[in-house]
């Protein structure tokens, strides 16, 4: 509440300034964020700045030549010249639920677009959280005055706007079903080609290796914990010779993984871009991740590693049965997932294809320029 009242302070302030012809992106995750702001400059002569929160990895400092702030209470000028350009500026992107957004009241002329972080939703969120059960009745409030800032919510898919319809309880005529920006990548050889030469240098123990992505979500208790539920020795003993795995905690998680086997894991978590790493990935083991909607568009294998899937149904809930909606086979522990692994079945790839175009609809290669033009 503190927090709140001081940003609608400074908000009010600084909405007595000029205002500019100007984009503002706040950015948590940054992936359609760095896409949606190269097709911007491309096309629009117009300010930009990027707000980046503490969980932001995107180095957007060396990818663009946008003004770029720490948007972090902790630094004091950049926040407070972070409030400034929101005020001042006539388009607002953000890539997830921001609460200072129920502290705003925009300029009638003012544009707010939700550019979510993830093409599609395995488990539940928003108004549809089972947790917000718990929530008082005066979280619930700011929670959909924030929802009720979105003028437009970026979307990939039919089934997409549902969930966000749901969700945030905003009507289907704000779903803006131009794709998702960070899927063009996957419609670009060249692009793919020169990012995975990159990695193969970058990462030399994948050379004549087949690349396991281990990249699980996080939980609510264990942000604070990079201890994985897989039993790593025994991976090692079974997989080292033909095998590495690539390990990407989720960017919620605040500590680093202690790697005993340099030979065959290598953690990169600290990448701030994951589309190049689906590229060199020949099999993704998630579990309630919301990387299958992207990685599908490459027509690989995935396996769901969902050792506590009866504890995170109860917790979370997800859309559909889990055991429907995964393209891919589930295992609960590492026995099962080195079995599958070897396996490497080609089975599923039928239910990957429909996978992919089910959650990816709209998203064709130029989702980008298609949300700039009809924007700007």
């Amino acid at each position: 509440m503190l927090y709140l009242l001081v940003f609608r302070v400074f908000f009010s302030i600084f909405q007595l300034y000029p205002q500019q012809a100007k984009t503002t992106f706040v950015a948590s995750f940054g992936d359609n964020v760095l896409f949606t702001l190269n097709a911007l400059e491309k096309q629009v002569n117009h300010s930009i700045v990027i707000l980046k929160t503490s969980q932001c990895k995107m180095d957007f400092e060396r990818r663009c030549d946008c003004l770029v702030l720490a948007f972090d209470p902790k630094n004091v000028i950049g926040w407070i010249r972070s409030i400034y350009h929101l005020a001042t500026s006539t388009h607002v992107f953000v890539d997830n639920y921001f609460g200072f957004l129920a502290a705003t009241r925009f300029k009638p002329n003012v544009i707010c677009i939700q550019l979510w972080h993830a093409a599609g939703a395995i488990k539940r969120f928003g108004l549809k959280d089972p947790s917000i059960q718990y929530r008082s009745p005066r979280a619930l409030k700011r929670f959909i005055k924030v929802y009720s800032r979105f003028d437009y919510v970026v979307v990939g898919s039919r089934k997409m706007a549902d969930i966000f319809h749901e969700s945030f309880g905003i009507e289907t005529e704000k779903m803006l079903r131009t794709g998702i920006p960070r899927t063009d990548f996957f419609f670009h050889n060249k692009a793919m080609e020169k990012a995975a030469d990159f990695l193969k240098t970058e990462i030399p123990i994948i050379h004549g290796k087949k690349v396991l992505l281990f990249a699980p979500t996080y939980r609510d208790n264990d942000i604070h914990n990079s201890r994985l539920k897989l039993n790593i020795d025994r991976m090692y003993q079974e997989l080292n010779e033909d095998y590495v795995l690539l390990l990407r905690l989720h960017p919620a998680i605040q500590t680093t993984f202690c790697n005993m086997y340099p030979d065959f894991i290598c953690d990169v978590s600290g990448y701030s871009e994951v589309n190049p790493l689906l590229v060199i990935t020949d099999i993704l083991i998630t579990d309630y991740s919301s990387i299958p909607f992207e990685f599908s568009l490459l027509h690989k294998p995935m396996i769901f590693f969902a050792y506590d899937l009866d504890v995170y149904t109860s917790a979370r809930g997800f859309w559909e049965p889990y055991e429907q909606l995964v393209p891919g086979p589930i295992v609960k522990n590492t026995e099962e997932l080195i079995k599958e692994i070897r396996n490497n079945r080609d089975e599923y790839l039928e239910r990957v294809q429909t996978f992919a175009n089910d959650w990816n609809e709209y998203s064709r290669g130029d989702s980008s320029d298609r949300l700039i033009k009809y924007l700007y």
